[in-house]
């Protein structure tokens, strides 16, 4: 899942708490004495669907290891706005060195979360996947694809290593489908291909030449239809997956003209964060 853990995910949180904090906290450290104690609720604003509290709880941990904890729901719960998703009590310090760092992380995980969540719900009662896309923001993936995952979407490729994929610019380099394809086979053996078509002729030639995954880009449901219907007939069948400009209000009939998968880039590069607060009282 390449999701980040023990000194990997500690190395990735001081780095966005040394971007954050600088030098040192000047407004908590010259306005909250060093022996007070804080409790607190991170409250969602907004609808949305929660995701990321984990990752919240160890920023805490990281400036304050003591700090107490308590998850009020888990991720890919749909909540309310006004609920309660976590409470947490120690030195007030810490929590408000640390407040920024995990909001923003919250914030950002639970809004993919819940995109995820429409698109999923909008192709609910068909057998198409919602997927996400490497469009997402350097530092910032492992946390995207969790939030994917916990708003009921499915991982695409993480990085260049795990997939030999096939875009226009490669067709156009290396000389056409088939070549592209053999060539890929022969440099990469053993890893799946996939191939993104715009062409009903780049179709029937990624089909020919064996592709694992087509990729069906730009095109309209009713040529996507078309074109699934083509490629089925093949004796080993490709998975197929539709991409380009998907909408909450067009996404379905995609899943209806016969995918396995959609894409949708939305999902992590236009990123509408949920409303969360961190609400702090003296303990």
């Amino acid at each position: 899942m390449h999701e980040p853990a023990g000194e990997a995910l500690d190395a990735l949180l001081r780095a966005f708490l040394a971007e954050d904090v600088g030098a040192r906290d000047v407004t908590t450290e010259s306005t909250i004495p060093p022996e007070s104690r804080a409790r607190g609720e991170i409250v969602a604003k907004s609808e949305c669907v929660v995701s990321g509290l984990p990752v919240a709880r160890r920023v805490f941990e990281l400036l304050e290891p003591q700090v107490e904890w308590f998850e009020a729901v888990p991720a890919g719960t749909r909540v309310s706005s006004g609920t309660v998703i976590a409470r947490l009590a120690g030195p007030a310090r810490p929590i408000l060195t640390g407040e920024r760092v995990a909001l923003n992380l919250l914030q950002r995980m639970a809004g993919i979360a819940t995109l995820t969540r429409r698109f999923v719900d909008a192709v609910a009662g068909t057998s198409c996947r919602i997927l996400d896309t490497r469009k997402t923001a350097p530092g910032l993936r492992p946390f995207d694809r969790r939030a994917v995952r916990d708003g009921g979407g499915v991982n695409h490729r993480y990085d260049l290593s795990e997939m030999v994929l096939i875009k226009d610019n490669h067709r156009r380099l290396s000389g056409g489908v088939a070549r592209a394809v053999a060539a890929a086979r022969a440099g990469a053996p053993g890893v799946e291909i996939e191939v993104e078509v715009e062409t009903e002729a780049e179709l029937t030639g990624a089909v020919a030449a064996g592709a694992n995954w087509i990729l069906i880009d730009n095109q309209s449901p009713e040529t996507v239809g078309r074109w699934c219907a083509i490629a089925r007939r093949s004796p080993r069948p490709p998975f197929l997956e539709a991409s380009g400009n998907m909408r909450l209000d067009t996404v379905r009939a995609y899943a209806l003209a016969g995918v396995d998968a959609c894409s949708v880039g939305a999902l992590t590069h236009t990123v509408a964060a949920a409303d969360v607060s961190l609400e702090l009282f003296v303990e």
